[in-house]
């Protein structure tokens, strides 16, 4: 017996049913709450995650996840791999940059062909700005936004298996 994704009632053939982007196995009761999926088959080793790239959202099983035929040893890729993180004080670092060029953040939004106010919320904190008005940003203005280093150099490697590293030589307060 299987228990139900959405409200736990034990059900001994769930229907697979795909609720605000998710795949969920439910109960006959829950079942209009999405639409159903047609899962696929012919495969006899499924996997709980999809490795192919053809853009169907692949088909799950409530069994554990076995290892997929491609025997593909590297990480599982997603979005976040592909976006560059900005840097904390993007802020400051626009405004700096900003009064040292002389502008105003009238003439800079003129300049970059955006609104006022995108550069006041951008200077303030409160707005992130989209990748397109950073790259702008950064050839207006001559600065670099992205959080520093690359992709496999921010990852921690971590110390050796004795204990080497504590908490405390990896965190940087801010005091």
């Amino acid at each position: 017996m299987v228990q139900c994704e959405m409200c736990g009632k034990e059900v001994s053939s769930p229907n697979r049913v795909k609720i605000e982007g998710a795949e969920l196995d439910v109960c006959d009761e829950c079942t209009d709450f999405g639409t159903e999926v047609k899962t696929q088959e012919s495969s006899s080793a499924s996997t709980k995650y999809s490795t192919s790239s053809s853009g169907s959202s692949g088909s799950s099983s409530s069994s554990s996840p076995s290892s997929s035929s491609s025997g593909g040893s590297s990480r599982r890729r997603d979005m976040f791999d592909e976006m560059d993180e900005i840097a904390q004080d993007f802020d400051d670092q626009i405004r700096t940059a900003r009064e040292s060029k002389g502008l105003s953040q009238q003439e800079l939004a003129q300049q970059l062909n955006e609104k006022a106010s995108l550069i006041r919320k951008l200077e303030q904190g409160n707005s992130l700005p989209s990748d397109d008005v950073r790259k702008k940003l950064e050839r207006s203005l001559g600065i670099d936004l992205s959080a520093g280093g690359g992709d496999e150099e921010t990852e921690w490697s971590g110390g050796s298996s004795e204990g080497s590293y504590t908490l405390g030589d990896v965190v940087e307060r801010k005091d």
